[in-house]
């Protein structure tokens, strides 16, 4: 699970910093977090919980708003970027797994290296679908929430900035309130993008 985890992450974060730079923003090249290298995009936090629970983070990409010619459409974009880069990536990665088909292989058979390339490829394209459906949720610290505020008439940001600042109180009353009862919540709602976007890449 771990390197295509870390793919994932790092093509989200690049894609962000990419995005930023040509929207006149140099603030994550100049620190160095224009690369793919997963070492630079790590979090010390949520590469603990990557081994600890099977899901973390990375380090948000610095973006530097005074740089950008107009901050919240070309916020828009770059928070757009992560989420696009990441189905982007499972579309290839469904088309390499339509490519080499799954048919010859029992998936439940861990002893050949064959069989394990093909369970990274399968997670390799879930964990991109999943990353990208919950970055697009309108909840800050989100990708979603740089989404919605690029879309909200000017009159309505005043709003979206007390809105802002509770955001993340929301995120994260979601994620207790799935370990509090054992629902997961989240699991829930991936669930029909999850198979609706591997019957579309990879045809399963």
């Amino acid at each position: 699970m771990v390197p295509p985890f870390l793919f994932a992450i790092t093509v989200h974060e690049f894609a962000h910093g990419w995005m930023a730079l040509r929207k006149g923003d140099p603030t994550a090249r100049d620190a160095g977090r224009l690369t793919l290298n997963p070492l630079y995009h790590l979090d010390l936090f949520g590469t603990i919980m990557l081994l600890l629970v099977g899901f973390g983070w990375a380090k948000p990409v610095p973006v530097n708003p005074y740089n950008l010619r107009d901050p919240i459409k070309d916020g828009l974009w770059i928070s757009l970027a992560g989420p696009a880069a990441n189905l982007l990536s499972a579309f290839f990665f469904g088309m390499i797994i339509r490519l080499v088909g799954l048919d010859s292989v029992s998936l439940s058979d861990h002893r050949t290296i064959y069989t394990t390339l093909i369970q990274m490829l399968i997670f390799a394209m879930q964990i991109n679908i999943i990353l990208a459906v919950f970055n697009l949720l309108p909840i800050p610290p989100l990708d979603g929430s740089g989404i919605l505020r690029g879309l909200l008439p000017r009159e309505s940001l005043g709003w979206y900035y007390q809105y802002e600042r509770y955001g993340q109180f929301l995120l994260m009353g979601i994620i207790m309130l799935g370990f509090v009862t054992g629902i997961n919540v989240f699991g829930m709602f991936f669930q029909p993008f999850l198979v609706f976007f591997s019957r579309m890449f990879a045809g399963f």
